[in-house]
């Protein structure tokens, strides 16, 4: 028993060999719905051993051999009494590009590996031209410092990033494990801290979601605002600074209730508590701006992963039948892929025409009633109970449910549109199947 995959890829195989070789590859080829995280990646594919843990803390230790760049390596499974041997092939097709074999020895049914060998097609062919991208633009390595690297997005951009062949710092608030590590102090961070890097990315902060306690609405300021003016000003003073920096920031600076009215980046600021914080904290780069760096405010929508954010609660209610639209489902709800949004990091990182703020969202806005009626087709589930208004506000209080729950905000890419930037997943119902393993269910 067993698979056999092929997929077939305009790049050379030197490339596509490559690219599996680099640290991020692992990350990047583990399917989100799937209850694994990666602990360790393999230091080489000649005889290195990557470490994967499962739940109830089961290691699955895969051992690297068969190296024979760039034509093929083997992985197997090398903790568990169970048969798993796996050989990556790669042969050159047509004009420079490669045909990739994934070829899978295990007594496990296919049909519970052809949904991941899908998504790994789909992830290793996106991820390619996005480089792809970057290098007609006259990109090159670039050494990237990285705040909340830990976090949903972080993870999977520090992954995309080293995969692409760039080198990532993170910088981390406790004592650094490695060379690719620098301790941060947000609020006086070291003048040593960006030595030797080309752009900076800040993504960290205290999560949004929850109750508008007043202590809440205090960490959501404190972790934003002054730690990114501490950062700003550090650039700022450097008498060679980063060349780009790219900032985290949120549709939020909308307000919440903006109804059909289409949100360009240049549209005025909305009302409300997130729209205050994320003025501020926009605000807060500007010392950047004005010593002659690149500033990129990435105004992130909904993310859907199941790993974070929205779907993660989601995911499990419509998966029992349980979910339904949110009280008349008219709200406009602005969503993004969490590897479109990684792919928009990445084009303010290497395309100099983007600068200030930049809404990170699809093309395709829907309703909240479209959102609650695709996700259950794609969960094969029925969608019958409508959650009264109650319901986030006994959650979230009436501050965090307006804000939250039920915002009402159609905002539009249109910096990325007019940068000729591609969508790998514009369309909502694609960019489900993709991250919760459906895409094959047609």
């Amino acid at each position: 028993m067993g698979i056999i995959t092929t997929q077939e890829l305009g790049a050379p195989v030197e490339e596509v060999f490559g690219w599996h070789e680099r640290p991020g590859a692992l990350t990047r080829l583990t399917p989100p719905w799937q209850p694994v995280r990666v602990v360790r990646e393999a230091g080489s594919l000649r005889d290195g051993r990557a470490e994967l843990r499962l739940p109830g803390g089961v290691r699955w230790v895969a051992r690297h051999s068969g190296y024979e760049p760039p034509y093929r390596f083997v992985d197997e499974l090398d903790s568990l009494p169970l048969r798993w041997r796996h050989e990556h092939a790669f042969a050159p097709c047509g004009a420079g590009g490669t045909r990739v074999t994934d070829r899978v020895e295990t007594p496990v049914p296919s049909g519970m590996l052809r949904a991941m060998f899908a998504y790994r097609h789909r992830q290793l062919a996106g991820d390619l031209a996005g480089h792809r991208m970057a290098r007609a633009l006259g990109a090159g390595p670039l050494t990237i410092a990285m705040t909340g690297a830990s976090g949903l997005v972080g993870s999977a951009l520090a992954a995309f990033l080293t995969g692409g062949g760039h080198r990532v710092i993170r910088l981390v608030r406790r004592e650094p494990r490695g060379a690719d590590e620098r301790r941060w102090y947000p609020a006086a961070p070291d003048p040593a801290l960006l030595a030797g890097v080309d752009a900076v990315v800040h993504l960290a902060g205290e999560p949004i979601g929850g109750r508008f306690t007043g202590e809440h609405r205090t960490k959501i300021r404190a972790s934003r605002v002054p730690p990114t003016r501490r950062l700003a000003e550090l650039i700022a003073s450097l008498p060679e600074p980063p060349r780009c920096l790219v900032v985290a920031s949120a549709i939020g600076y909308y307000g919440p209730d903006r109804g059909d009215e289409p949100l360009p980046e240049e549209s005025p600021r909305g009302e409300g508590f997130l729209a205050d914080v994320v003025a501020g904290w926009e605000s807060a780069s500007v010392p950047a701006e004005e010593a002659g760096v690149r500033v990129v405010r990435v105004r992130t929508g909904i993310v859907q992963s199941p790993r974070g954010g929205q779907l993660r609660l989601m995911h499990p209610l419509f998966a029992a039948g349980l979910g339904g639209r949110l009280g008349s489902g008219r709200q406009w709800m602005s969503w993004i892929g969490i590897d479109d949004l990684v792919d928009v990091y990445h084009r303010a990182l290497v395309d100099d025409r983007l600068s200030g703020a930049v809404n990170a969202v699809s093309p395709y806005p829907v309703r909240n009633a479209d959102y609650t009626r695709i996700l259950a087709a794609v969960m094969r589930r029925p969608a019958p109970l409508p959650v009264p208004p109650l319901g986030p506000r006994l959650l979230l209080g009436d501050e965090g449910a307006a804000e939250l729950a039920q915002a009402d905000q159609r905002v539009v890419p249109a910096r990325l549109q007019e940068a000729g930037h591609t969508f790998r997943t514009p369309e909502l119902h694609d960019a489900l199947r993709h991250v919760l393993g459906r895409a094959g269910d047609g």
